[in-house]
């Protein structure tokens, strides 16, 4: 594996070119099937992936038994459940593979001695969660200051890899709408083009 997959997403300039051994040391390779479970609800979880191929989903289980869909993951992308992760409790979602998945796992233990002993990680790591915040609430303002059409329309520009590989149905519970409220807004955005 080229350090440069790593280094992608590892970025940050106070990681020295050296410490990227270690790093990439810490991961081994592992492969989902489509439809995998990756992690169960009410599981905790044990580790971290980073994805090289495939694309993955997370879901919640609505009080009325359906699956919605929370997140997805694709290439170049950190797949976790960050709270049962590093809280140690068990998780509320549930991770998918949606494809065929290659990944690099890293171990909850694993990750500690890294961030424990390098200070480049340990900064990375803080500035990996600020993003993540801020990307978690700019979706949660957006499910409700945004028409579904403009959430749709911005799916297919930020991230069209779920377009052409997630089933409709899960890519309707992302956005909150039904399945025939997607159809509907599908053919109206591409008239539209």
């Amino acid at each position: 594996m080229k350090a440069s997959f790593f280094e992608n997403i590892y970025n940050h300039q106070n990681i020295k070119k050296g410490d990227y051994k270690n790093i990439i040391d810490s991961h081994t390779k592992v492969t989902f099937s489509k439809n995998e479970i990756v992690l169960n609800e009410h599981k905790i979880s044990n580790a971290y992936y980073l994805i090289k191929k495939g694309l993955f989903r997370s879901y919640v289980i609505d009080y009325k038994g359906n699956e919605i869909t929370t997140d997805f993951f694709g290439p170049n992308d950190i797949l976790i459940e960050v709270a049962s992760l590093f809280l140690r409790i068990p998780s509320k979602e549930t991770i998918q593979a949606l494809t065929d998945c290659e990944v690099y796992k890293i171990t909850f233990n694993d990750f500690q001695k890294l961030y424990t002993t390098i200070e480049g990680f340990t900064e990375w790591g803080r500035n990996w969660m600020s993003h993540q915040l801020f990307l978690a609430k700019h979706r949660a303002v957006n499910m409700h200051i945004q028409s579904a059409s403009q959430r749709y329309i911005n799916l297919v520009q930020e991230k069209p890899q779920i377009i052409k590989e997630a089933p409709l149905k899960h890519i309707a519970t992302y956005l909150g709408v039904t399945d025939t409220s997607l159809s509907r807004i599908r053919k109206e955005v591409f008239s539209e083009t």
